[in-house]
């Protein structure tokens, strides 16, 4: 029985490790995924929150995002992103704001960090 456990937890701590380092392929509309700061926002998506976790490593700065899957969605839709990426093509931002899950540095600043997107095409 310890025997499958133990390679139970080999198997799934690698998937686990993967599943933060970069989003699936394949994700739809409107999915949230947990990654590493480290990567990069991918094309179609926006980060959403930052955060800190022993899982990308040890610190106080966040290093740790999560990002959502804006590529199709449809026309009218609005979604609150940080400013640390771009909005996406056929996405404009309607309002700017200041929000403490989007600090992505140890430096505190009540900068608006933070968009209101809409999508319009």
């Amino acid at each position: 029985m310890r025997r499958k456990r133990a390679a139970g937890l080999v198997l799934i701590g690698p998937a686990v490790w993967l599943g933060m380092s970069a989003p699936a392929a394949m994700a739809a509309p409107g999915d949230v995924q947990t990654v590493c700061a480290s990567s990069l926002t991918p094309d179609g998506w926006v980060d959403i929150s930052w955060g800190t976790s022993l899982s990308c490593g040890s610190g106080t700065a966040p290093n740790i995002k999560q990002i959502k899957q804006l590529t199709g969605l449809p026309v009218g839709t609005t979604v609150n992103a940080c400013a640390s990426t771009y909005q996406p093509a056929g996405w404009v931002q309607t309002s700017t704001y200041y929000t403490s899950s989007c600090r992505y540095s140890v430096v505190p600043s009540f900068n608006p960090n933070a968009w209101t997107l809409k999508r319009v095409s």
